[in-house]
């Protein structure tokens, strides 16, 4: 009896361990599946990138995407510093504590990109498609196909790389909310005719519907001076982003509504054409309907923010009137 017994209890105790064995085997199998389903893929200028993981230090590449990170609650580990600034925006520096320069988006600094260990950096194929493959040998890598026309579409990108897709599509609904409401509130103001216009040395540009400020204006609904068609054909290399102009075409300017930025170095081209005979002969001057505003907000930011000030400044120059 005693002998069976002991068989007895040999065989419940190899059963009990292979019972635990195959519960281990179980639990692995989950946390690896849990460890994949983690991962996601992501399409974008450059081919399609699989990313492991949710990630947490991000290096962003363009002023657009820095933008976009801070409005979906990320704030980059490193990040290219801000157009002629040191090295952040005025309306961003407040959230940028602790951020990393890395380059400028012409020039980014492979070096420091790799000393900060990112598990996702951001890019654009314009700006840095010469250093895709060096980025994406540090960690996986994204890139933007453009930074012209439509700003909404790069946001879109860079909420699914980071993988906050829906966090996303909320900010960008609060935000043509808020433009619906503009429109509300400009009522007929909207079918006046708008030129924008940017002072520089670069030189200096008339910028039309596929710029920054351009889709904006067009969201809401503004007419575009008629008399500028013509100068938005095929024939011009920028298409209908912008058209670079000498002072002759200066009554080409001319809106009933008329807005200007000066880049940064170039005040001294701004007070010589806005002195000039020409400018001053647009009705759009002489009826005092030109108006200065940002170049950071209303140009080179290029970004959800500088969207939403760029919004504010429109309600506050209309309701003035």
């Amino acid at each position: 009896m005693k002998g069976k017994l002991l068989l007895l209890v040999s065989i419940f105790s190899l059963f009990v361990i292979a019972a635990c064995g195959n519960t281990n085997d179980t639990t692995s199998k989950a946390e690896t599946d849990a460890g994949n389903e983690g991962s996601y893929s992501v399409e974008h200028a450059m081919g399609t990138t699989e990313i492991p993981d949710k990630p947490e230090r991000v290096v962003i590449l363009t002023n657009e995407g820095t933008e976009a990170l801070l409005a979906l609650g990320v704030k980059p580990v490193g990040a290219v510093m801000s157009w002629d600034h040191d090295p952040w925006y005025e309306h961003i520096s407040a959230d940028m504590d602790d951020v990393e320069v890395v380059g400028d988006e012409t020039e980014v600094n492979i070096e420091k990109i790799a000393e900060l260990e990112p598990d996702l950096i951001i890019g654009n194929k314009i700006r840095q498609e010469d250093f895709y493959n060096q980025l994406n040998e540090i960690a996986p890598t994204v890139f933007s196909e453009d930074l012209t026309g439509d700003w909404k579409i790069n946001f879109e990108l860079y909420a699914e790389a980071l993988n906050l897709v829906e966090e996303g599509q909320e900010i960008m609904a609060d935000y043509d909310s808020k433009v619906e409401a503009l429109k509300t509130t400009l009522g007929d103001k909207v079918n006046q005719e708008i030129s924008i216009v940017r002072f520089s040395s670069r030189p200096t540009r008339i910028y039309y519907t596929d710029s920054f400020s351009g889709v904006i204006f067009e969201q809401l609904g503004f007419k575009r001076a008629e008399h500028q068609e013509k100068l938005f054909t095929e024939d011009n290399p920028m298409g209908n982003f912008a058209i670079e102009v000498d002072k002759e075409l200066i009554p080409e300017m001319d809106a009933d509504v008329l807005f200007y930025f000066t880049y940064a170095d170039s005040i001294a081209v701004e007070e010589e054409w806005t002195n000039d005979p020409l400018w001053q002969n647009l009705n759009v001057v002489k009826e005092d309907n030109a108006h200065k505003v940002s170049d950071i907000t209303w140009n080179a930011a290029g970004g959800i923010i500088a969207a939403e000030l760029m919004l504010d400044d429109i309600e506050e120059i209309f309701t003035q009137e």
